[in-house]
């Protein structure tokens, strides 16, 4: 587990905020819901561990700064 701390975090969260909550009708339903829970997870929740930005704030705010060459 030491080598994939950030990945047994995330599913983690996946489990205890999403799967565990819902009883899903179908494969295609559960495909349906986990894929808007992971659009919240990277696009809306925000993280204690990153200064309480989602991870998609977080990644584009690292990319370096690029200069316009006109």
């Amino acid at each position: 587990w030491v080598d994939n701390v950030m990945v047994e975090r995330l599913w983690r969260s996946v489990k205890y905020e999403e799967v565990y909550l819902k009883a899903y009708s179908s494969v295609t339903d559960a495909k349906k819901q986990l894929s808007a829970y992971f659009e919240f997870y990277n696009l809306k929740r925000p993280h204690s561990s990153l200064n309480k930005m989602t991870p998609n704030e977080f990644y584009y705010d690292q990319l370096p700064q690029q200069n316009k060459v006109a």
